[in-house]
């Protein structure tokens, strides 16, 4: 067994309903020797449940955060303090915008709120991704600035940061430069875990394909196919499966109607990735 990825929590409850769940995600992985944590919820409950499930987070040798929105690095200041100094965090160059969501009544922050000089006070390494990808480890890999090479996956114009200089303070449409996923080389093929997929699973998916040109075995995490009308839903699923996508584990953003045509398509190769669930490779 080369891989172990357990979700430590997600929007939808264990099946035995005996741990907390949220609106987030936060995936622990282990691959041989190393342990690394992908998102962190936005809450702080993952820490309990991580406890529950017998999963250590003192010892982590990578932290990952997605992108900068609160429900994937919300539980990062519970998480800071039981952090070892080996854990070596690695975020989007881009991670410390200012995020906003656009509602009826204005702007609503709904970034994170740590900072890189948290990371500094506890003598914590912090890395910046600012190219196309960083290798982590022997069998990470961590892809950034995704190129968008298809027209039906497109980013809610609800979706802000702010820009500040001087006196004024503009917001500007949030392009997402700041999003990573993770790439795990396993025997199979890779296996990519995504955050929230704001870039497009579609996108993210070809581009890193176009990248290493290894074969994509398997897909985990959010796809954001929740905002997703009828015909993106259909083209995603159209793509993944002339990518030759074997498994897919969806969670989070997701939605129940993208989740439902991606059953139909992968059929026993369909993972429903709620809290609690474990994915032995």
């Amino acid at each position: 067994m080369e891989l172990t990825l357990t979700t430590l929590i997600e929007n939808s409850p264990d099946d035995q309903r005996c741990l907390k769940f949220e609106h987030g995600l936060s995936i622990y992985i282990e691959v041989e020797n190393t342990k690394a944590l992908f998102d962190t919820g936005q809450s702080g409950d993952f820490i309990e449940n991580a406890e529950k499930m017998g999963k250590s987070l003192g010892d982590l040798d990578y932290l990952v955060i997605s992108h900068g929105h609160y429900d994937h690095g919300g539980g990062v200041p519970k998480l800071l303090p039981l952090l070892g100094r080996k854990t070596k965090t690695v975020v989007g160059d881009e991670i410390f915008r200012r995020k906003y969501k656009f509602r009826e009544n204005g702007y609503k922050f709904n970034g994170i709120t740590f900072s890189e000089k948290d990371f500094a006070e506890r003598k914590l390494k912090l890395i910046k991704v600012n190219g196309k990808a960083l290798r982590i480890g022997e069998r990470m890999t961590v892809f950034h600035h995704f190129a968008r090479r298809n027209d039906f996956e497109t980013i809610s114009p609800k979706m802000v940061y702010r820009k500040e200089g001087g006196k004024d303070r503009m917001y500007v449409p949030d392009d997402f430069q700041d999003e990573i996923v993770l790439g795990i080389d396993t025997s199979k093929g890779l296996v990519v875990i995504a955050g929230c997929s704001h870039a497009g699973i579609v996108n993210i998916l070809q581009d890193i394909s176009a990248q290493t040109g290894r074969q994509i075995y398997m897909v985990v995490g959010g796809t954001h196919l929740v905002d997703g009308d009828a015909e993106r839903i259909r083209r995603t699923v159209e793509e993944l499966k002339k990518m030759n996508i074997q498994k897919i584990a969806v969670s989070h953003c997701t939605g129940e109607a993208g989740a439902e045509k991606l059953k139909e398509a992968f059929g026993k190769d369909f993972i429903r990735n709620n809290t609690g669930n474990v994915i032995k490779l």
